[in-house]
């Protein structure tokens, strides 16, 4: 019986939820706004970081210049059909611009909503692992493969990974909240 999977799970689950959170926004440009975009280039579609370069010059605007110029009307069909981001990108031949309004309460209010909608699919991730690690714990010890203070320490071991995780979450939720709230 081997723990370390399921410690692996619960910090897969943080990680994803913290590149979840990134993918909010903010009153400010940041490229990694973008990640997750996919562009229909060459008739298959490509994450945008694969297309094209994404930076971030000033606090509200996304500058995107495409590897092929081909390719920057496809850019910024891609950010204006994503209604996640509610973003109008602008295209000079050359680069697209992607000019970030700046958020009023009400809109920050529902970004914080989607960020605690985010926290609480990764809680449900968290102890659907956790129940599986005590579930394997306890099949462990009916075949008898562990003894009682080995399911004990087992156990302990799983919940504090989980308190591990739980706390991370939080900690980053905590932070990107401050962040979204901030004028």
């Amino acid at each position: 019986m081997d723990t370390k999977q399921y410690e692996e799970k619960m910090k897969h689950a943080v990680t994803h939820f913290q590149d979840e959170a990134k993918k909010l926004r903010t009153g400010r440009a940041s490229a990694s706004m973008l990640d997750g975009i996919m562009v229909l280039a060459y008739g298959t579609p490509m994450p945008l970081n694969q297309v094209a370069n994404v930076t971030a010059p000033e606090a509200q605007l996304i500058q995107i210049t495409p590897f092929d110029p081909n390719n920057i009307s496809a850019i910024a069909s891609a950010i204006r059909d994503n209604p996640t981001l509610g973003l109008n990108p602008m295209d000079d031949g050359r680069v697209v611009r992607v000019p970030i309004p700046p958020l009023n309460e009400e809109r920050r209010r529902e970004f914080v909503k989607i960020l605690n909608g985010k926290v609480e699919d990764s809680m449900i991730v968290l102890r659907a692992v956790r129940h599986d690690a005590m579930d394997a714990i306890d099949a462990a010890k009916k075949d008898k493969t562990i003894g009682e203070d080995d399911a004990k320490r087992h156990e302990k071991q799983v919940d504090d990974a989980m308190a591990r995780a739980k706390t991370e979450i939080d900690a980053i939720a905590r932070a990107k909240e401050a962040e979204i709230m901030t004028i």
